[in-house]
């Protein structure tokens, strides 16, 4: 059967595996709270995927440097298929430790969607590079957009239903990938990956600029995922939300993540600029937080939440091309190592501020958030008024 477009193929793969993602994670601190877990274990069950996740990127890294980035992907796609099909088991006993094995099973297999920006690097040229990483923004979006409905109402057909149906589409992705993901012509440096490569994290902060880019990630991603985690408790306990609203609701807000990835950041990001991007991001994302911490009542929060996701769909693939565009071709591969590092932790940093901080109050977290992204916006303000010339 003749392959597809590269771009089109591993955008495709990578959106039907994560309408799984969407389905699963809004339902992780919903199952665990009805389940009676303590804010700090529902903490715990976030950060041991990104944990396993942050273990597991560079040896997938490695692994695909070597024999290729498709047989990792499908590796990766295949462990989706077994941890989703674990989430199902969980839900339907009711047991929290084997939703901790299937989370764990899930990070350790996630840990390739860095694999997933290294095919997109490989294929695509400099110029194009922040257009193609917004195609995992979008796909991450459309899974959020469809994911957490289906979850939702699948939710209320069973408890195991979401899960199994997670399963299933990791096994669509799988067997699509088999047939028509091509592997890649290597265009650009095979990028090295490490465990927060200490040497690499000095040469990259002495470089100029690089070290503010990588600050800016790591606290934008924190901050977001600290609202990933609370918004679902939130819907539940502030605003009494059934399973299939929070579903309703988490794809209300990927809708507008699909919408920025794929109507504003692929169609403006080249004509106004990475840096302008960024600092727009970063003041609009305080906006959302905020809103989520001032919302009275549930129609102001739906109407004022989008900007949240809004900004940080401005912010992260705007960072990531500024990356690449500013470090040279030999030390680009430590470079992006260093960031896939730093992004992981902060997926772990995140949960881990904000659900303890949602158990004393329901605002404090996104009220961190806000003060975070306002940090940001001046760090992105100063970044942006630096002239420094592009090296790749």
């Amino acid at each position: 059967m003749r392959s597809p477009r590269p771009l089109a193929a591993i955008f495709l793969t990578v959106v039907i595996d994560l309408l799984g993602f969407g389905i699963v994670l809004p339902l992780l601190p919903l199952y665990a709270d009805e389940w009676h877990a303590s804010p700090t274990v529902i903490a715990l069950l976030f950060t041991s995927f990104s944990a396993l996740q942050f273990v597991s990127a560079p040896l997938w890294g490695r692994l695909s440097d070597r024999v290729g980035r498709r047989p990792v992907l499908l590796v990766g796609l295949a462990g989706s298929v077994v941890s989703y099909a674990l989430f199902g088991v969980a839900a339907f006993q009711s047991l929290l430790g084997l939703l901790f094995v299937s989370r764990i099973t899930a990070g350790l297999f996630g840990g390739t969607i860095s694999t997933a920006y290294a095919y997109i690097a490989d294929i695509t040229s400099t110029e194009e590079r922040g257009r193609g990483m917004a195609l995992i923004g979008m796909a991450f979006g459309i899974g959020f957009t469809l994911g957490p409905a289906i979850g939702g109402f699948g939710h209320a057909l069973h408890p195991a239903a979401p899960g199994l149906i997670a399963a299933a589409l990791s096994l669509t992705a799988f067997l699509f990938a088999w047939r028509r993901l091509p592997e890649p012509e290597r265009h650009v440096p095979a990028p090295r990956r490490s465990w927060l490569d200490l040497g690499a994290l000095r040469s990259a902060m002495r470089a100029e600029t690089i070290g503010a880019i990588l600050l800016l990630s790591f606290v934008t991603i924190t901050c977001f995922s600290l609202m990933e985690s609370t918004v679902g408790l939130l819907g539940k306990r502030v605003y009494e939300l059934k399973f299939h609203e929070i579903g309703l609701l988490f794809t209300y807000l990927g809708f507008w993540t699909a919408l920025t990835q794929g109507m504003i950041v692929r169609r403006y990001m080249k004509r106004v600029g990475e840096l302008k991007f960024a600092v727009l991001g970063t003041f609009t994302l305080g906006l959302g937080m905020l809103a989520f911490g001032l919302a009275s009542t549930l129609g102001w929060l739906i109407a004022l939440a989008p900007l949240a996701v809004l900004g940080f769909g401005m912010v992260t693939p705007s960072l990531n091309s500024l990356l690449s565009r500013r470090s040279a071709a030999d030390v680009q591969g430590g470079v992006m190592g260093v960031n896939q590092s730093l992004q992981s932790l902060s997926r772990i940093v995140g949960p881990l501020i904000g659900l303890p901080l949602f158990g004393i109050d329901h605002a404090l977290p996104f009220w961190a958030g806000a003060g975070m992204m306002g940090i940001c916006f001046v760090l992105a303000l100063a970044l942006a008024r630096r002239s420094v010339p592009d090296v790749s």
